[in-house]
């Protein structure tokens, strides 16, 4: 189908946006850096337009519902909140030094979602229980906070991989990378923004399933991992702004919350219960 080319062209495009930010970094090339901002905004266009033309393919189908329901749609999705979000962090921060990180999360979750046979790649019609106008809300706004949380994450391991190398201090000096102080910053706020996105997934996540099942919470392994890493976010959070943590503790946090986010959002899957993806 249409949407599945534009998919898998869109994926090469995230491959040359990382590959122009990684230029960037290496050479010290602001031309290469922009250029990958540049094809990062195309990616994430073809990405979107893709999504839509799926969308109207379910329609024409006889099926007619919003592209969030499988493997496959959900790691369509991820790759554009991914790169929108942050796209919106780099114009917030003036700096360009984590869009290969970022790049290389759109890049593999298009690729993945390509190459693993029973992914979903075709649309499928949706099952009584997903029937319903907070599939739309909940899958959104938590996939907004797991992308935030993948910024945070890449942010955290460049920021461990040259704070307080001496061998390593001109990457800084230079202006390649923000001082780590900087770098401190960004994650906390992209930490703050996936949590507040989160939070609303969790709470819109309660209420659709009272709608289907009658029950706001059934300690399903998905909500179960989905309030784990609420609690190490929340705990992050509470740390920075009570006790001062900051720097590495907090990058390392951070690290270790993006581990239960792919845990929450793969693992699960392993396990039985209502919210594995097919």
């Amino acid at each position: 189908m249409l949407n599945s080319y534009i998919l898998s062209y869109t994926t090469f495009i995230y491959g040359l946006a990382m590959v122009c930010y990684m230029s960037g970094l290496i050479f010290k090339s602001k031309i290469a850096s922009k250029a990958g901002t540049v094809i990062t905004i195309i990616a994430a266009v073809c990405n979107l337009l893709g999504i839509i033309i799926r969308w109207a393919e379910s329609y024409k189908l006889g099926f007619g519902h919003i592209p969030l329901s499988n493997l496959y749609e959900s790691l369509v999705f991820f790759a554009f909140a991914v790169s929108v979000v942050y796209l919106v962090f780099e114009a917030r921060f003036s700096t360009r030094a984590f869009g290969a990180a970022t790049t290389l999360f759109a890049f593999l979750a298009l690729a993945y979602a390509s190459l693993k046979p029973g992914a979903g790649q075709e649309i499928q019609p949706l099952i009584p229980a997903l029937k319903s106008n907070w599939l739309t809300a909940h899958v959104i706004t938590c996939f907004l906070g797991y992308s935030a949380f993948a910024i945070a994450f890449g942010i955290s391991v460049i920021y461990l991989l040259t704070a307080g190398k001496d061998d390593r201090a001109s990457v800084h000096n230079k202006g390649i990378i923000p001082p780590p102080e900087t770098l401190d910053e960004i994650i906390y706020q992209t930490v703050v923004f996936g949590f507040f996105f989160l939070s609303i997934g969790i709470i819109t996540g309660a209420v659709w399933a009272n709608t289907a099942w009658g029950r706001y919470w059934g300690w399903d392994p998905k909500e179960t991992w989905s309030l784990i890493t609420w609690f190490i976010y929340a705990t992050l959070l509470h740390a920075r702004l009570m006790r001062g943590w900051q720097h590495k503790r907090i990058a390392w946090f951070a690290i270790i919350g993006f581990g239960a986010v792919l845990f929450t959002y793969f693992g699960v899957n392993l396990l039985p219960g209502l919210h594995s993806y097919q």
